[in-house]
């Protein structure tokens, strides 16, 4: 591997290479994907750069602030598959959206995507991005914690991973699930059948979630004894939750007084977690968010965590990023349907 960026033999001096080695126990194909779809991947996130792969060497080429990158994102790759790690173009996004923050949190894509939070039915449920990671440290070493961000940053489904590898590890003695049945469009009111009918919808993502962690057949038999509960946010008026793992899904849909009633429900040995996108409230009239309202109050308290996730972390399909990033801009316009004050940011605690 060359020490210096040096301009390449005939080429103009602002378009520089650099050369990366894979070491000799890891094969190319390992580090460049099925059908070299790692250095496409690489290519696409880095439009300025060239790879060309000869056996164990990787030339790249490029300006100089493209070569940091694409050198980064290669270095990320080896070492991803030196830990055994499958490299994808996922991987490859990810690594590129770690290019900033590594550098100022010292995280590397390695150490993210090979910490599991959960082994269940034959695979690993880990953090994909250093947004994810902090939010699974805050869960782990707060009492309360708040994650807040757009769709498909994993805020619901990590929670629950966490709860079941509390519940398996006997730090709780069961898990709580529930949100506020308010949602865009309907009422419970008019949903055809029973109580349990029009709830069941609201419910289904945590029961989505519970299917991708536990054997099926064992998921009614924990909810008959107890040890799991998925109810809506009503259910949970009066009642002191100890020696659980709590999830508010949703909590955007509260409203303050209802936040203040949930989190009012803690008990001893007991952890909380909130999950909501403050862009997406669906209380009608001018009723105000409680998830909105809560950091205003809560902030500065020990013991209270809040974690903000951004597109950055969406880990859906690639186009839900774009997606998510498109209406971000389009609410910040004139004319847009929320202000700037009403934005999530890049995660902190």
């Amino acid at each position: 591997m060359a020490d210096a960026l040096t301009p390449p033999p005939g080429r103009a001096p602002q378009v520089l290479e650099r050369k990366l080695a894979i070491p000799e126990h890891l094969s190319p194909f390992q580090v460049l994907g099925e059908n070299d779809q790692a250095l496409a991947a690489l290519e696409d996130a880095v439009p300025d750069t060239d790879v060309h792969v000869r056996g164990h060497e990787v030339t790249l080429r490029g300006t100089e602030d493209a070569l940091r990158r694409s050198v980064h994102i290669m270095r990320s790759l080896i070492e991803l598959a030196g830990s055994g790690q499958a490299v994808t173009t996922e991987a490859v996004q990810r690594a590129a959206n770690l290019y900033g923050d590594e550098r100022a949190s010292g995280e590397k894509l390695e150490q993210v995507l090979t910490r599991t939070v959960l082994s269940a039915r034959g695979r690993s449920i880990r953090a994909k991005t250093l947004g994810q990671q902090k939010y699974i440290e805050a869960i782990d070493s707060s009492t309360i914690t708040f994650g807040i961000g757009p769709a498909g940053t994993g805020k619901t489904y990590l929670a629950v991973a966490m709860a079941v590898q509390q519940l398996l590890s006997k730090e709780v003695n069961r898990i709580i699930l529930t949100r506020p049945a308010v949602e865009a469009g309907e009422r419970l009111g008019f949903l055809p059948g029973t109580l349990n009918d029009k709830i069941d919808p609201y419910l289904r993502p945590l029961y989505d979630a519970l299917h991708d962690m536990l054997d099926p057949e064992s998921i009614p038999r924990l909810m008959s004894a107890g040890t799991i509960e998925v109810a809506p946010l009503a259910y949970m008026r009066g009642r002191t939750l100890n020696d659980a793992f709590v999830i508010l899904d949703e909590a955007q849909n509260t409203t303050p007084e209802q936040m203040k009633m949930f989190l009012t429900r803690l008990g001893f040995n007991s952890t909380m977690v909130v999950t909501g996108d403050v862009t997406q409230v669906d209380l009608p009239g001018s009723q105000k968010s409680g998830l909105r309202v809560v950091e205003q109050v809560l902030s500065g308290i020990d013991d209270i965590s809040f974690c903000r996730l951004s597109s950055r972390d969406v880990v859906r399909h690639s186009l839900v990023t774009d997606i998510v990033e498109a209406y971000g801009r389009w609410e910040i316009r004139p004319g847009g349907s929320r202000d700037s004050r009403h934005r999530t940011t890049t995660t902190g605690n």
